[in-house]
């Protein structure tokens, strides 16, 4: 049976300031309604004979995947956990052994979360050529055929046919410069490197163990320690830490003989940095981009995304890049948007937080927004959803006054437990053991304000919690 893997990495800094390591691309509603990750599954799930998708991801983001599996109504064949992050090759074995654990002739399909593809059907032929390769023991990389000289992707050379259906890799090509790009592009059989795979699960396992066996020695052994919380699968942390970090590309497929190619054009992009997405996106009839309460004056080639909270407005530029949100704003040419990262490794040299959380950050249990913040004393609007409750637990350095804007809420102080409707407040004094819980159906809003020494979100000492963080 086929069973999709959708690796569900990445570090949020390539689309900065709308990603951030809290809430990557691959969650973003980037184009039309949903984010790229829930296009990644709804697309494999149209696929014939498909099992439910396996998503490897990183503890931080794991009740992300599980929301937006539910929001599109897509069952999971398993949520595995990445304690750290070891590149691809380690978590496609992570996969590969869920995988076999309901099904010995498992066939993976191995997507990243994060890519855009227009021409399904296309795609979909891909996957049947490659799945008639896989029957025969090939390890399949999906080639993208390149139609301009692109020095941000690596690239593949094919070598001899194998029928019809596609290619033995003859090589793998490092990120070219643009001349030897085009040289490619001119002599034809090239093909860039999408990073998404056919193979069999126990055929991919062997081929690792033959040529990369300190990593299938660290994943077997993370794998045998591997627990079960709620929906995700853990795996053992000082185990998997203990394995090499390596792409599936140098681990095994530049070095196995079995290693083939499916080319296919299908409208793919890594959507890789903001010039890319404006690239894909529709544009107006002056090729401008604009989302949001945008005003433009003779301005042309740009993306305009503003936040919700304020107009933009641009007189008399060309070819920009401007995305603002709540807490950053990002002002840049077209033909540098790659050096985001510059600006994402000043924020971390400088200590600050702006490159690992939005205002708004995203909980299990609802969300919160920091309105305001002074010197001891921090103010949030807080969201808890029908039927969630945060953890019980204490602070060790802040208080908290609490004012319920909407619905009712449930508050644990102390010994106490009592409601907290529309308009009352009550008090949390330092040190006091306290839980907020909406029992109701519908959401419960309440302003926070945090008055003490130091207001981080690390200090929380959380003695009971219903999503596994305790």
């Amino acid at each position: 049976m086929l069973h999709p893997v959708v690796l569900s990495g990445g570090s949020g800094t390539r689309l900065w300031p709308l990603s951030r390591q809290n809430q990557p691309k691959q969650f973003l509603t980037l184009i039309g309604e949903r984010s790229l990750y829930q296009e990644t599954v709804l697309r494999a799930s149209r696929l014939p004979g498909v099992q439910a998708p396996i998503t490897v991801c990183s503890q931080l983001h794991r009740f992300m995947v599980g929301e937006q599996l539910q929001a599109v109504a897509m069952g999971n064949g398993g949520i595995v956990l990445e304690p750290v992050a070891r590149n691809t090759a380690p978590a496609i074995a992570l996969a590969a052994m869920q995988a076999l654990r309901s099904d010995p002739d498992a066939t993976l399909l191995v997507m990243p979360a994060d890519h855009l593809i227009e021409d399904e059907a296309a795609f979909r032929d891909a996957v049947g050529r490659a799945l008639s390769l896989a029957e025969q023991a090939w390890l399949v990389a999906f080639g993208i055929t390149p139609d301009y000289a692109e020095t941000g992707y690596g690239y593949i050379r094919q070598g001899d046919a194998l029928g019809a259906d596609g290619y033995r890799i003859d090589r793998f090509v490092e990120k070219p410069d643009l001349e030897t790009a085009q040289e490619y592009l001119d002599a034809g059989g090239y093909a860039w490197n999408s990073g998404m795979f056919l193979f069999s699960a126990q055929g991919y396992l062997d081929e690792l163990a033959r040529h990369a066996p300190a990593i299938v020695g660290a994943v077997e052994r993370a794998w045998g320690k591997a627990s079960s919380d709620l929906d995700f699968i853990r795996i053992d942390e000082t185990a998997f830490a203990a394995s090499p970090s390596d792409s599936i590309d140098y681990a095994v497929m530049e070095k196995t003989d079995r290693a083939a190619v499916v080319p296919v054009s299908c409208g793919w992009s890594d959507i890789g940095s903001w010039s890319s997405l404006w690239s894909v996106a529709e544009h107006d009839a002056d090729g401008n981009r604009q989302e949001g309460d945008v005003i433009s004056v003779d301005t042309t080639g740009s993306l305009v995304k503003a936040s919700e909270r304020r107009l933009i407005a641009t007189i008399g530029v060309e070819d920009l890049i401007i995305i603002d949100t709540p807490d950053a704003t990002l002002v840049a040419r077209k033909d540098r948007v790659q050096d985001v990262k510059l600006v994402v490794d000043r924020l971390k040299a400088a200590g600050r937080s702006e490159h690992l959380f939005h205002r708004k950050v995203y909980r299990p249990w609802g969300s919160y927004d920091s309105i305001g913040v002074g010197e001891r004393f921090q103010v949030k609007r807080i969201v808890v959803k029908p039927g969630a409750a945060l953890s019980l637990q204490k602070h060790r350095h802040r208080a908290e006054h609490w004012v319920v804007v909407s619905g009712t809420a449930e508050v644990t102080c102390g010994e106490r437990v009592f409601d907290l409707n529309e308009n009352e407040s009550t008090f949390i004094p330092l040190g006091s053991v306290h839980r907020l819980r909406n029992r109701g159906t519908e959401p419960v809003e309440l302003i926070e304000v945090q008055s003490g020494s130091y207001l981080g979100e690390d200090d929380i000492v959380r003695l009971e919690d219903v999503y596994g963080r305790s």
